[in-house]
């Protein structure tokens, strides 16, 4: 192998940007990293793809194929010695706070104050490793809700990504059952890593497409229900998510823009959910609910098919 490592540059869109980060496996043997390169301007994002071989044309195809916009950009590629591999990789991925946790990469050394708790969760597995704005407002609530008393005895993660929420959960309510499931096998398999990583033990983790699965069926309802996606499953999982409630539970959504909020919030609303909270981060909005104080049941049979509203552009 050689000793140097590679990194491959275009420009991108934060839509393009977005869906990058969202995807848990994108089948491409490298690292990527997208940034915000002018403030609120949602033409000028960056993609950083950093591998450890020179990239050929395949690879060059493959990474322009998730930025459209720049179909026409020739890529900036550079080569890295390798302990620039490694600080560059993790820029923009310093340790973050948010109440008593502390989230870092393995490039960076933490001090957890009295009382706090730490997470390792490495870049470039899935989607959640706290540094997005989506993981980081979550984390804030959850820590916020056992601040102020709140106490649950069943807890589901749907969407887990790389763990990091349901990890949270275990941490500040240890008495509760908490299950971790993700559509991604891939994402699974990360967050069964990431838990023997931190020694978190107690997670039930399975494959699911969304709430409607025989096993979380026979185990709900949960009367806390976190769910850190996109919008458009958001809404289209409205129902099933309401139904797999406890009457009068809590429901923390995120993977929102501030400007989809009131779609989404109508779309639990539909649902007898009532809004409690909202924390915004950036162009990004964490949701609190409540459930109806009797269990949702929604009006018609789930059919798996009708969620085309996956795509839609909230």
């Amino acid at each position: 192998m050689s000793a140097d490592s590679w990194k491959v540059t275009l420009p991108c869109t934060r839509a393009e940007a977005e869906a990058i980060d969202s995807a848990s496996d994108l089948a491409i043997d490298a690292v990527l990293m997208t940034t915000e390169e002018v403030e609120d301007d949602v033409e000028r994002w960056r993609l950083d793809a950093y591998m450890e071989y020179e990239p050929d044309g395949a690879l060059l195809a493959q990474l322009h194929a998730l930025v459209p916009s720049a179909s026409a950009t020739d890529p900036l590629v550079v080569r890295l010695a390798d302990e620039d591999w490694i600080t560059m990789s993790q820029l923009g991925l310093e340790p973050i706070r948010e109440g008593r946790f502390v989230v870092h990469t393995g490039a960076h050394a933490v001090d957890v104050p009295a009382g706090g708790r730490s997470f390792l969760i490495e870049a470039g597995q899935a989607f959640g490793t706290g540094h997005h704005g989506t993981t980081s407002g979550c984390l804030a609530m959850l820590d916020a809700l056992e601040a102020a008393g709140k106490r649950f005895a069943s807890v589901i993660d749907v969407g887990t990504g790389t763990g990091l929420l349901a990890f949270a959960a275990v941490d500040l309510w240890p008495d509760a059952r908490v299950i971790a499931t993700d559509i991604d096998p891939v994402a699974v398999d990360v967050t069964r890593e990431n838990a023997v990583l931190n020694a978190v033990a107690g997670v039930e983790l399975f494959v699911a497409d969304g709430a409607r699965h025989p096993d979380i069926d026979a185990q709900a309802p949960f009367d806390l229900v976190i769910a850190n996606i996109l919008a458009g499953p958001l809404v289209s999982m409205a129902p099933e998510l309401a139904a797999i409630a406890d009457g009068g539970a809590t429901i923390v959504l995120a993977g929102l823009l501030e400007t989809q909020r009131k779609t989404v919030v109508a779309a639990y609303a539909a649902c007898g959910c009532t809004l409690d909270a909202i924390d915004r981060r950036g162009d990004w909005t964490v949701l609190r609910l409540t459930a109806g104080a009797t269990r949702y049941v929604p009006t018609a049979p789930f059919d798996p098919k009708g969620r085309d509203g996956w795509a839609l552009d909230l």
